[in-house]
């Protein structure tokens, strides 16, 4: 069964009346990375709002694991009636495609800290190669829009709460081996630019703070799952850090509408960061409200420090969202509400 609190995500999605939803009647979407927290939310909320709408949105979700894929989406893929394919395939080698594309949102990638550290040359060749083909195929089918999905921690590691904008400077340290997934997505971004001044590809690049709330696996290993999962079972959160680092966070559905933001009204080879500025804090302050909030007076907060290489170094990333709220778009979900959303999804998994 669709899980109902996810369902509601996409619904709110399909209400966001200042997207320009028009420009997607009877249009093709090729979302890559389909299976992953962003492409099955934005997969979801775009047939959600076709059938909704009777608007004839074909969306094609390309995954690499088709079981998968057709398991997760099986509900969905009875709902469009024809209007969701599922293509399998791998990013760095695409197969031959002969279907239309008219939109493309490129967001396959790895996302664990552990196996940017364990695998580098594969985070590497698997971001490279595939913005790459993805590109190759926009130039080719001539679509209308490309946006690729990048992250915030192409800033690299800054010391200070200094506001960061898309002109900011970036600083990452090139030997080291954790910089394999912020390099490869700077890399990616510069693609896109030369792509689009070459080639007149119509790419833009969206900088993404970390995103989560309903739809996050209950498995995540990433540190906002593992709070979740800790006042989910009464246990105190264990930090490996002294939880310094502070970012900015983004919730899924302001996500999603961020990226069709930027896909439908972006400016073309340009960068928009997209982030909710009003959840910046610190990892330990972070893990403090998930505690107080729902941890019903039993889970603590306790640091232990140890070292290791799959940790981004101290960072503060307090981006801002002015450039891309400046196209209609403005972050609605707070902390406590994503971590709300989210325990709520993971309760009725459990449930």
């Amino acid at each position: 069964m669709k899980n109902p609190v996810v369902e509601t995500e996409w619904e709110r999605v399909a209400a966001s009346s200042f997207l320009p939803w028009e420009r997607l009647r009877q249009k093709s979407v090729l979302v890559t990375g389909g299976t992953g927290l962003i492409g099955s939310a934005l997969i979801g909320s775009l047939v959600r709002y076709s059938k909704l709408h009777d608007f004839g949105i074909h969306v094609i979700a390309f995954v690499r694991d088709m079981k998968r894929a057709q398991h997760q989406f099986k509900e969905l893929l009875e709902e469009a009636a024809g209007e969701l394919i599922l293509v399998q395939g791998t990013v760095e080698q695409l197969p031959e495609w002969d279907m239309p594309v008219d939109y493309i949102i490129h967001g396959a990638s790895p996302t664990a800290s552990a196996y940017f550290v364990e695998h580098p040359v594969e985070t590497i060749l698997t971001a490279v190669l595939g913005t790459r083909n993805l590109l190759e195929l926009a130039r080719e089918k001539r679509v209308s829009g490309f946006v690729y999905l990048s992250s915030m921690e192409v800033y690299g590691a800054h010391e200070t709460d200094v506001p960061i904008y898309e002109d900011s400077p970036t600083g990452m340290d090139p030997m080291s081996v954790r910089s394999s997934y912020p390099q490869a997505k700077l890399l990616c971004e510069n693609l896109c630019a030369s792509y689009c001044s070459e080639y007149k590809v119509p790419a833009k690049v969206i900088r993404l703070a970390q995103t989560f709330g309903a739809g996050v696996p209950v498995n995540d290993t990433r540190v906002f799952a593992y709070f979740a999962n800790a006042v989910l079972h009464g246990k105190d959160i264990i930090l490996r850090t002294s939880g310094e680092s502070k970012r900015a966070y983004l919730d899924t559905v302001d996500a999603v509408t961020a990226i069709l933001t930027v896909l439908l009204l972006g400016q073309e080879g340009e960068a928009y960061n997209a982030a909710n500025p009003e959840t910046y804090c610190s990892i330990l302050e972070m893990a403090h409200m998930v505690a107080d909030v729902f941890g019903d007076g039993k889970v603590q907060v306790i640091i232990q420090e140890e070292e290791s290489s799959i940790f981004s170094p101290p960072h503060r990333l307090n981006l801002q969202s002015d450039k891309l709220c400046g196209l209609g778009w403005q972050p609605i979900t707070g902390l406590t509400e994503m971590y709300r959303h989210m325990l709520e999804a993971f309760q009725y998994e459990a449930s």
